[in-house]
């Protein structure tokens, strides 16, 4: 039976003024893959060649990238006949304007060893399925990466995100100039920059990614950014609102916190260097101190022959659990200069104009308790008919503007009572469960070091602000619980990083549940 789709395929051999030349792009909302279709149709035709550009939208931002799909052949006085949309193993270059993207192209068989040079940005976008998982839920970009060498002729891969947010403009033009610098297409690079120069509109900063990327795609090494941050620290100095009588007390004490961090072993001096950072960051000098303190009891339990994975851990949850969000960090997270830039950068807000930006609150009774003098906040929240009918009046949701003077300074006052952040509620609950935390975990170094190592790991659990922070607590307590139920057992260890992976995959806590009762099963086995 003759199969009627068989002419219109581009036959083995066919002369180059023949061919159809298969070009797909994958992007999703907001990526500009509707420019850059238009512009590689543009470039074609200025070069003489017949082109056709489609669409097949995808459904939504997340759940499928709408693909641009363009079909060019050159002018010989008779039309070609283009198709629609891709097929599989028939596509010549592929364009996916994320890494994963690129994955999903390969799935769906638009990749293949014998043809296709794939092009895509190494940066993510989370999806949606990784970030409602509560643990670290990306999916492996090595695995994405290692495909991709295999599955296409030719692999291009760099972060074309990055180089399109430094020139200011959308990833369509980093992604055009990673095509011209592939020479997939036979064009020169000048009929590319017309085709930019002809849209009239944010040339300039399109012709720059597009430079920066087409070079790198050459292999030649793009400018260092660089040399603008050239006298940067290698250990920078944080803020700091410790009480001191001037800069060169507080240089003098970072001074001292990063020596006694250059004396601990090599292989926690990096962990611990960064998590003095934020620890410093998040209240000041003093309070760094008390993480290295802290970090030293877990040190002087420790060996090489361990690794030191005991202290690596303690050096990184230490910091976590020490900087807990509460409503002072999340207000001076808010009204810092560095975010507005970020914001302005990200919106692209031009210089001098103004950016309206609105924040969503929603404190409880407990928030707010939490910022009272331990005292006063422990009184409130033992007389509940005082909490509810407080919480009446404060839980419920607050529209603050930012750009305001009266928002910002509500905002920016309740930042700076970090400066009184020790004598607080919040501050004394978190102090006793961190003692209680570590001190389980430490105790158990003797008996079970690799037990010991993972109820400290247990601490990746708690996290978030609010309601969050009540979920993941409670998921912290329920893994510990089962340390009962699993003394004296071998596999002690294996068993809470189980529950605490089954406790990270699950928003709900249906997969930690059912770990739990096949642990309370093993006491009827006997210990390994």
């Amino acid at each position: 039976m003759l199969d009627p789709s068989a002419a219109l395929r581009p036959k083995t051999g066919a002369p180059d003024d023949e061919r159809v030349i298969k070009l797909a792009v994958l992007a999703v909302g907001g990526q500009g893959g509707g420019v850059l279709a238009d512009w590689i149709t543009d470039v074609a035709e200025r070069n003489g060649y017949i082109a056709q550009s489609t669409s097949v939208a995808g459904v939504a931002q997340r759940t499928g990238a709408t693909i641009y799909y363009i079909e060019m052949a050159r002018d010989t006085g008779r039309l070609p006949v283009f198709a629609l949309s891709p097929s599989q193993g028939d596509v010549d270059i592929l364009i996916a304007a994320e890494l994963m993207e690129a994955g999903r192209a390969i799935i769906r068989g638009f990749v293949t060893p014998e043809r296709t040079t794939l092009i895509t940005s190494s940066h993510r976008i989370a999806a949606v399925s990784e970030k409602i998982e509560p643990g670290d839920g990306r999916a492996s970009s090595e695995k994405v990466h290692a495909t991709a060498q295999a599955a296409a002729k030719r692999f291009i891969a760099f972060d074309m995100e990055k180089i399109a947010a430094e020139n200011g403009t959308m990833i369509s033009a980093s992604l055009l100039g990673a095509l011209a610098g592939s020479d997939a297409l036979p064009f020169t690079r000048e009929s590319y920059e017309q085709a930019i120069g002809a849209g009239g509109r944010g040339v300039k900063a399109s012709l720059a990614a597009f430079a920066a990327a087409c070079d790198r795609a050459r292999g030649i090494a793009a400018a260092p950014a660089a040399e603008k941050a050239a006298t940067k620290p290698a250990v920078a100095e944080p803020r700091s609102t410790a009480k001191v009588s001037g800069p060169e007390v507080l240089l003098k004490g970072w001074q001292e916190l990063a020596a006694r961090v250059a004396a601990l072993p090599e292989p926690v001096r990096d962990m611990a260097e960064r998590g003095l950072k934020k620890v410093v960051d998040y209240q000041d000098i003093a309070y760094g101190g008390e993480y290295l303190d802290r970090l030293d009891k877990a040190v002087a339990l420790d060996d090489a022959e361990h690794g030191y994975a005991l202290s690596i851990a303690a050096a990184k949850h230490l910091a976590n659990a020490m900087c807990y969000d509460d409503m002072i960090r999340v207000a001076d997270l808010k009204t810092r200069s560095t975010r507005d830039r970020r914001v302005r950068k990200e919106v692209g807000v031009k210089e001098g104009s103004v950016l309206q930006v609105t924040e969503y609150f929603h404190p409880r009774i407990e928030e707010f308790c939490g910022t009272l003098p331990a005292g006063l906040g422990s009184y409130i929240e033992n007389r509940p008919k005082l909490a509810a009918f407080l919480d009446r009046r404060i839980n419920r949701g607050r529209h603050i503007r930012t750009d305001s003077f009266t928002g910002f300074a509500m905002l920016w006052f309740i930042g700076g009572l970090r400066r009184w952040r020790r004598r607080l509620l919040r501050h004394r609950i978190e102090v006793e469960h961190v003692q209680r935390w570590y001190g389980l975990a430490l105790g158990y170094v003797p008996q079970d070091y690799a037990l010991a190592t993972e109820i400290l790991n247990c601490r990746r659990l708690i996290k978030g602000y609010s309601d969050t922070h009540v979920r993941a607590q409670s998921k912290f307590d329920r893994v510990l619980s089962a340390l009962a139920m699993l003394k004296g057992r071998e596999d002690a260890a294996d068993w809470i990083r189980r529950l605490r992976e089954a406790a990270l995959k699950d928003e709900k806590g249906d997969m930690l549940d059912g770990a739990l009762k096949t642990v309370a099963t093993l006491g009827d086995s006997p210990a390994l």
